[in-house]
């Protein structure tokens, strides 16, 4: 499964994508916001997570620069109980919106192809860049706060948001 943006690339990780996926999150600060990147990433890390296989309800994609095809950051949709957004990009690449592309793309797959209800999103709560960006995809607070396991700084507090898929003509047009 692909996704074209504006100025991304969403695609399937390949095993080749192995050095350019270390080099993108094996930097402390986006390991530390996350919850399954542990700290240091090293290359068996990535060609681990390259190498699980592909579950076509529940998507993950590398975020490549359609200029260039580098490899800047990655995003998908997880699943325990409900889907649930996650994404992350390379801090040579924050500030200019490739997280807020990257996930409406993924958002609009999970609504017309996928037809997810619901689709949850967690945030470190020092993390409010990333609250920024779950408010312009649609996602809202539930007020809810929880701790999670982060492989690279152990446990952190996390802000739980939701977002409802909108039903209706308005959806359609959308």
């Amino acid at each position: 499964m692909f996704a074209v943006t504006e100025r991304l690339l969403l695609r399937p990780g390949w095993i080749e994508d192995a050095p350019a996926l270390t080099a993108a999150i094996g930097d402390r600060e986006i390991a530390r916001n996350l919850t399954r990147v542990p700290w240091p990433y090293r290359l068996a890390d990535a060609e681990a997570f390259l190498e699980q296989p592909s579950q076509p309800t529940r998507p993950k994609f590398m975020i490549c620069r359609r200029s260039d095809h580098r490899l800047i950051g990655g995003i998908g949709l997880s699943a325990d109980i409900e889907a649930e957004l996650g994404y992350w990009i390379a801090r040579d690449h924050w500030g200019r919106g490739y997280a807020t592309e990257a996930g409406r793309a993924v958002l609009a797959l999970a609504d017309s192809s996928l037809r997810l209800p619901r689709i949850r999103a967690r945030r470190a709560a020092d993390n409010a860049a990333s609250a920024n960006v779950l408010r312009k995809l649609g996602f809202h607070p539930t007020g809810k706060k929880t701790w999670s396991a982060s492989l690279a700084r152990g446990p952190i507090e996390t802000c739980l948001y939701v977002r409802e898929r909108e039903e209706g003509p308005q959806a359609l047009a959308a």
